[in-house]
């Protein structure tokens, strides 16, 4: 039974599971070094020992090995080549115990340590640092290969690759974590069996590969940018490792010519442009003591103009190879927004241009919904309402609180009171997000 095990879903290194002898400091270290390192040490171990079981049962016993030595030894300069290395070790232990009742381990067994001895220890410790970034693609890639359900890739690329716990993960995706843990084991029990290689795809299936990972850092990024329950807005943790992420497929950046018509290498940019564009605007979203500040009442000075200037220039490098798609689009929705200097400034025109392009190559309830709010700021709320009303008519977002939200602000701008309560009302039934909650009853108070 892994340390993990022992502790429960929580993080692996949680300092309620430490030892008793542990300085409060080195706790707080250990902890800090699993969350911010623990996606790049598995990946490596994936590389080296061919099995992300053993792999990540390895890199636990390493952590388990750091609370052991480390406070007697210190922290080593270079943590994480010392944690590879005894995670290795950790695995042809696990290998030979196994061996002993199941002769097919005693091949990998000795594999693995011939590897390790004709590499030299040292020489393969500094070598360890060279790979790192390419170990996490080739995990990325495997947690969103396309034989995988795709809230299996999700809740496998959290867990396995961002390092977040069971826990974060169900709590971010409104589900138990019992069901999350069963997704993971039925998708690492799928990459086993199928096998699916732990690889960067070759240039044929990349294109049907590159879109399946550029969905799911997607879908990670929104729900950090806009958590569907809880105490906060945010969770910057997510909109953090989608960030993350993105930067790790820019600088790995497949050429244009590589995906033929695809519009996938152009898309990557555009992805990472959206999120930093939308991150810039963290600081000014919330009030101080947490309540929700929407977009047209923001202090813009607090947005941040590196991000922006980033995520704008990623921008126009995608739309200067005229093969960008839906990401791409949406990053220049953003765009607009971010260099406008007020919502009465904002080229509304422009922003529902976008939108209709967007609802051509993306048609969804969505897009819909939003291009629906845009036309309200172009031509006022009447027509807005229209908009809305025709989306809503369709049935799928019958249930989607921010659609009720953006037709009782219709509502509320014609001065049609009982109406705009009355959806408000509807709003606050479907969200679980507290701010979101406390922003729909203070609109809902103000109509009495």
């Amino acid at each position: 039974m892994s340390r993990e095990q022992l502790c429960g879903v929580g993080s692996f290194v949680s300092l309620r599971c430490m030892p008793q002898n542990v300085p409060q400091e080195l706790s707080r270290t250990i902890e800090t070094l699993y969350r911010q390192e623990s996606g790049r040490i598995l990946a490596t171990l994936v590389r080296l020992l061919g099995d992300l079981d053993l792999a990540e049962e390895a890199m636990h016993e390493a952590f388990a090995a750091a609370l052991s030595l480390w406070p007697r030894s210190g922290v080593p300069g270079n943590p994480r080549p010392w944690l590879i290395s005894t995670a290795r070790f950790k695995a042809i232990d696990t290998l030979r115990r196994r061996a002993r009742f199941d002769a097919s381990q005693d091949e990998l067994m000795r594999h693995l340590e011939a590897q390790w001895s004709s590499a030299g220890r040292s020489n393969k410790v500094d070598g360890l640092e060279d790979t790192v970034e390419d170990d996490r693609l080739r995990l990325i890639f495997t947690c969103c290969h396309p034989l995988l359900a795709p809230e299996a890739r999700v809740a496998l690329t959290l867990r396995e690759v961002c390092g977040l716990t069971t826990e974060e993960i169900a709590k971010a995706f409104l589900t138990t974590p019992r069901t999350l843990a069963q997704r993971i084991v039925r998708a690492k029990a799928k990459i086993r069996e199928t096998p699916i290689p732990y690889e960067v795809p070759t240039p044929q299936e990349l294109p049907e590969r590159l879109g399946a990972v550029l969905q799911v850092i997607y879908l990670v990024f929104n729900e950090g940018y806009s958590a569907a329950a809880g105490a906060e807005v945010t969770r910057a943790e997510l909109t953090g490792e989608a960030i993350r992420l993105g930067r790790l497929l820019v600088e790995f950046r497949p050429e244009p010519e590589v995906l033929g018509p695809e519009v996938l290498g152009s898309e990557v940019m555009g992805l990472l442009s959206l999120m930093l564009i939308h991150e810039s605007r963290h600081a000014a979203r919330t009030s101080p003591t947490g309540e929700l500040i929407l977009l047209e009442n923001q202090d813009r000075s607090l947005w941040n103009r590196e991000q922006i200037a980033e995520g704008v220039a990623l921008l126009v490098k995608s739309l200067t190879s005229r093969r960008f798609g839906s990401y791409t689009l949406q990053a220049a929705i953003a765009a607009v927004h971010a260099q406008a200097e007020s919502v009465a400034a904002t080229d509304w025109r422009q922003i529902v241009a976008l939108y209709d392009q967007l609802v051509r190559i993306q048609p969804s309830p969505v897009v819909e919904l939003n291009r629906a709010v845009a036309i309200a700021m172009r031509d006022g709320p009447e027509a807005g309402l229209t908009h809305i009303d025709a989306v809503l008519e369709q049935g799928e977002l019958a249930d989607y609180y921010l659609a009720h939200s953006a037709r009782a602000d219709m509502y509320r701008r014609l001065g049609r009171t009982a109406e705009a309560r009355a959806s408000y009302e509807r709003a606050l039934a479907l969200t679980q997000q507290e701010p979101e909650r406390q922003f729909l009853q203070e609109r809902i108070r103000q109509m009495k």
